[in-house]
């Protein structure tokens, strides 16, 4: 087997694939473009595009050249696929804004200084604003049939729970397929990798490419990641972990891998990390927290860079230390002035930014979920005090993942 299909089998990468024998065949003679299309409908990323992102650093490990095409063509229109509803649209300048902003995600995880193998960036819109409808469909959308367009999963969930789907969206597999033309034509792309939900799309693709130029093209896919307890990856209880430093911290993104289940440590280390499989299935004897710490620590040194990835550590291992204030915790400054006016700890709280009700806080307390310098405060009515600052700080910590250090000024 080709070493790229190894690999990203090895890796638990590979679900489907549209002819893998040809494929590794191809990709044994030589270095191929590929790509991975993002829709731009909000301003970051999240963790569940992670593994896709991971493909692209493969391909380029392998010598190959990744294209990453950002849909700012097709965010106007919306994928079905997954969805029970129809997506909101955004504005002109929002989708401007949030494809500006997710290619800088993408940069800081691929390499852009190897020539042959350096990211392709391309943006759909460029190709789907001008084209002309009545050339579009007669060009394009005679190689589809609406007999098969209504087998494919994004259409039939839908429709079977008798939920509308617009015309809009009805159309979004086209789209799709006609970007992965325009790839093959323009810059030699013969394969496009995505989620196993766009198995439809993906060979829709391959289909047309076939059959408006007569090209051989692939598609391949990645499972759909849920995490051991069933739950959807990239969704937590507090939100999704974004993988922007304006929406997550760096330490907030560390946490979230430090605190992976135990079943799923293993799994992720080959996902979502460049160790190799061989290391990774050598771990068994390894403590499992420490591998954990090894899964934060190298995620985060991915998204942050390993200065981040290092001082999130510190920052964790102060957080659990009993004797510690957490002198590098993320930090939020206190007017003394607002002291003056009684504040309490649900008013401390509510000021900390850690966006819970006021009747949230109240329930957290009873609780016993919330610590001022790792003591438990139990009543809701006690007053925050200069006496209580450590040197002009004191540490809120909410539950065992939340904490902050407030400064008074």
């Amino acid at each position: 087997m080709n070493k790229f299909l190894k690999e990203f089998k090895d890796r638990g990468f590979f679900y489907q694939c549209t002819d893998e024998n040809e494929l590794s065949n191809l990709l044994d003679k030589k270095k191929i473009n590929a790509y991975i299309g993002f829709d731009c409908t909000a301003e970051s990323l999240h963790v569940g595009s992670l593994l896709q992102i991971m493909c692209l650093r493969l391909l380029q490990k392998h010598g190959h050249r990744p294209i990453v095409l950002l849909g700012g063509g097709t965010t106007r229109i919306g994928d079905p696929s997954g969805k029970d509803k129809t997506r909101k649209i955004l504005s002109e300048k929002e989708i401007t804004k949030n494809t500006k902003n997710i290619k800088k995600i993408l940069k800081k995880f691929l390499d852009n200084k190897n020539k042959k193998t350096k990211p392709i960036f391309v943006d759909n819109y460029t190709w789907l604003k001008g084209l002309n409808y009545i050339s579009f469909l007669r060009n394009i959308g005679k190689h589809f049939t609406i007999n098969k367009m209504l087998t494919f999963e994004s259409v039939k969930t839908r429709l079977d729970r008798e939920q509308s789907l617009s015309y809009m969206e009805f159309n979004y597999m086209i789209l799709q397929a006609f970007d992965f033309l325009e790839l093959n034509k323009k810059k030699n792309c013969v394969l496009q990798i995505g989620g196993s939900d766009q198995w439809g799309n993906i060979v829709n693709g391959v289909d047309l490419i076939k059959r408006h130029s007569n090209n051989i093209s692939y598609g391949l896919t990645t499972p759909l990641i849920t995490l051991a307890n069933g739950a959807k990856m990239g969704k937590t209880a507090d939100g999704a972990i974004w993988l922007d430093k304006k929406f997550l911290s760096a330490y907030d993104y560390w946490q979230f891998w430090r605190n992976t289940d135990d079943r799923d440590v293993k799994r992720f280390l080959k996902f979502f990390t460049d160790i190799s499989v061989d290391e990774i299935n050598n771990m068994e004897e390894r403590d499992i927290n420490k591998c954990k710490i090894l899964l934060a620590n190298k995620t985060t040194e991915l998204l942050h860079g390993k200065e981040e990835s290092m001082k999130s550590e510190k920052i964790a291992k102060e957080i659990f230390s009993e004797n510690s204030l957490g002198s590098n915790l993320p930090s939020k400054k206190l007017h003394k002035s607002l002291l003056q006016n009684d504040m309490n700890i649900i008013d401390l709280v509510i000021f900390s930014k850690f966006e819970i009700s006021r009747s949230e806080v109240r329930r957290l307390i009873k609780g016993k979920a919330i610590k001022i310098n790792n003591k438990i405060i139990e009543d809701e009515k006690f007053k925050i005090s200069e006496n209580i600052f450590v040197e002009k700080y004191i540490k809120l910590s909410i539950g065992k993942k939340r904490h902050i250090k407030i400064e008074l000024i």
